[in-house]
């Protein structure tokens, strides 16, 4: 498999680390040495959503670092159907992982999440953005990956997925949610591209490697504590569809 250098520093970081993975899969995070550990909080509800629409299916963008860890965590939320790894906000050219991994494609590693918006809402996936799936007062980097790859952005489907997203971040913001600014982006108009298959259900497929065990699997621990309501057991994967 290809990496880049930051993700190569993950890896080093996951090996140093090996000894803790049993640690990290009881749910408790395992601090970077970079200072950087990601930390699951549940932070308050959007207070506008959009309403229940007669669609039983809606699509949702989201990018948060790896998208190893971003997928794995909305496999595992119910009335999400589909979750797939892939990058937005560069062109069509650049959508490869080994260009993406440079740093200048413009691309960002996403997840594209399709959800029946009657049993979970859109303001519901970004409170599990904001809560679980990353850190959104990181700037280009989550954990351990650095690079502009790895930025928070939200990709909105529409103008009013953009307006909760923008509303939201304000409302966080303003009660100090957070010890520092939300640095999230939201970037509309920017086409989704799949990744390439080696990618899709990465974490499910590959639990025991060090780099998932301590940074992606206390995530799902985390959705599994803070949303019990919300998770599912048996994740959603691409390669059963």
């Amino acid at each position: 498999m290809a990496t880049n250098t930051s993700r190569i520093r993950g890896w080093v970081i996951g090996l140093v680390g090996a000894g803790l993975a049993a640690v990290a899969t009881a749910a408790v995070p395992v601090p970077d040495p970079f200072g950087s550990a990601e930390r699951a909080r549940v932070v308050p509800p959007p207070a506008s959503d959009l309403a229940a629409a007669d669609a039983t299916s809606q699509v949702a963008v989201f990018a948060g670092g790896c998208f190893w860890g971003v997928q794995g965590v909305y496999q595992h939320v119910t009335g999400v159907t589909s979750a797939v790894s892939g990058y937005a906000g560069g062109n069509k050219g650049s959508a490869h992982y080994e260009t993406v991994g440079g740093g200048d494609s413009g691309h960002a590693e996403s997840v594209q999440i399709t959800f029946d918006p009657r049993q979970v809402s859109y303001g519901a996936l970004l409170q599990i953005f904001f809560s679980v799936a990353h850190d959104p007062t990181q700037l280009n980097r989550q954990g351990p990956d650095v690079g502009t790859q790895y930025r928070s952005t939200i990709f909105p489907a529409d103008a009013k997925q953009a307006e909760v997203a923008k509303a939201y971040i304000a409302q966080l913001n303003a009660a100090h949610t957070f010890d520092a600014p939300i640095v999230t982006t939201i970037e509309p108009d920017r086409p989704f591209y799949a990744a390439e298959g080696y990618h899709q259900d990465y974490l499910t497929l590959h639990p025991g490697e060090p780099y998932i065990a301590i940074n992606d699997l206390p995530k799902i621990a985390e959705l599994k504590r803070l949303f019990p309501n919300r998770y599912r057991a048996a994740p959603v994967l691409v390669r059963s569809r």
